[in-house]
This record gives C-alpha cells, structure tokens and sequence, in this order.
C-alpha cells in the first residue's frame, strides 16, 4: 500500500478532532477531516490507507453510510478505527466485517497511543500485513517474474518453480489463492490440484488455472477439474488484476 494518508469522519470537525489530526500530521501522516456525507467521502478517499471514525455523544453515520463504507474500503484496502462510545462502536461493528476494523478506542482517546497505532497501522501496510496473498506456481522462470511483478502492488506475492516445491512451501505458509500452471513437467497442475484437495490443510485453498492452451478441449478438460477458474496465459496485467478483485470480492 503506498498511500499514507489518514481520513477523519465524522457529523462536524470539533476540537478533539483537530488535536488528533494536528498529532497525526506531526507524526509524518498526511491527515484531513471529512464530514460524513457519501459525496464528501468519497472525493477525499482516493489516497487513503486508513479511515477513522469519529463519534460524538449521540451521533450515528447511519446504516446507509456504515455500508458504504464497508464496500469501499473492502474494495480498496481499506481498514478503520473507531472511536466513540462503546454502545455507538458496537452499532458500527455489528454492521461491519470484522476484518475490516483494525481498532476500536472509547472515549476520551489517549492521543499518544492513538498516533502509535496510526503508526503502527503504516508500517504493517507496508510489510503487505493486509494484502491478500497469492502462490504463483509456472515452471517459467520469465513468466513467474512478470506476474509478480504485476501482482505485488496490490498482492503479497510468492512464487514456486514447481508442483512440489509449492506443496511443500504451502506446509509452511498460508494463501488465499493459488495460480497454478496447468501444464507442467514431473508434476502437473491437475496432479498439484488433487494433492491439495486430499489434503485437509489445503483442500480449501481455491486454485486458478494458468494455461497456454485455448482450444475449445483443452479449455474443457480444465473446467472439468472444477478450480475456482482459469486464466489463459495471454491475458493482460489490467484485465488479470480486475478478473483477481472480482474474485476476491465476490468470495468475502
């Protein structure tokens, strides 16, 4: 993620958010308050990386703006921290996916922990904490590289040069989705597949084809093997990275 810049929203910008936003610049974080309209997020959310939200006694976003903001910060890589009472907070989690709420703080904040996880949120944003990974598994060295380097602006990315190289890593690691090379030597991407699937600490990992074949049996005998798609290795890096978020979306 390289943006870093916080966005603050909330009814109207008080006092106590301007000596949080003031802490936050000083800290090397780009910061600005935004009230919580849909219009007025969404002109300002652009460059974000973390969205606080900030609520006053009484005050409520409202559902239509709690699921906004959800399906855009699940879009874009978004995560949130609450701050408010513990009754208004708790209306915000109970409407809101876990994953997407990094932390929660009552009121009133400590503003030097405040800005420490600010900080914190930043530097695992950084390491790749909250992307998503995948596993690209090509016995090509050249096209290993360049999905990669397609990939790694938005996925944490690695790589295995082979069916048992990526089994074998996967008894160490964790994904949330394999792109698998259906035609390769020793071990092939079907064998890789059904190796998997008997296993119960990957059987539920999905799998993508990646394939050089585009005639029609061949495209075929891929679909028979039920993964959760398949790319065909002449695909771009725009349409393979919309085809990836569609994935991933429509799986959370």
């Amino acid at each position: 993620m390289s943006e870093n810049k916080v966005v603050f929203t909330g009814e109207k910008e008080s006092f106590i958010t301007r000596v949080l936003i003031k802490k936050i610049k000083e800290a090397g974080v780009d910061c600005c308050f935004v009230p919580w309209t849909v219009n007025d997020i969404n002109s300002n959310i652009e460059n974000a990386a973390l969205i606080t939200l900030f609520m006053e006694d009484g005050e409520n976003p409202g559902v239509d703006i709690i699921h906004y903001l959800s399906d855009t910060m699940d879009e874009k890589g978004i995560r949130m921290v609450i701050i408010g009472e513990q009754y208004d907070i708790q209306k915000v989690i109970d409407r809101m996916p876990g994953e997407l709420i990094y932390k929660t703080f009552t009121r009133p904040v400590d503003n030097a922990v405040f800005v420490s996880t600010v900080k914190e949120y930043f530097d695992k944003a950084e390491s790749g904490t909250f992307k998503k990974s995948i596993l690209v598994v090509d016995d090509d060295p050249q096209y290993l590289t360049m999905v990669r380097e397609w990939l790694k602006g938005t996925y944490k990315v690695s790589m295995a040069n082979s069916g048992l190289q990526a089994i074998k890593w996967l008894g160490r690691n964790k994904v949330d989705l394999i792109l698998l090379d259906h035609e390769m030597p020793v071990t092939s991407g079907p064998q890789v597949l059904e190796m998997l699937r008997s296993d119960s600490d990957t059987s539920s990992i999905p799998v993508m084809f990646l394939t050089g074949k585009r005639d029609k049996e061949s495209v075929m005998s891929v679909v028979a093997l039920k993964p959760e798609g398949y790319f065909l290795k002449g695909i771009q890096k725009e349409e393979l990275l919309e085809k990836l978020q569609e994935f991933f979306i429509l799986r959370k």
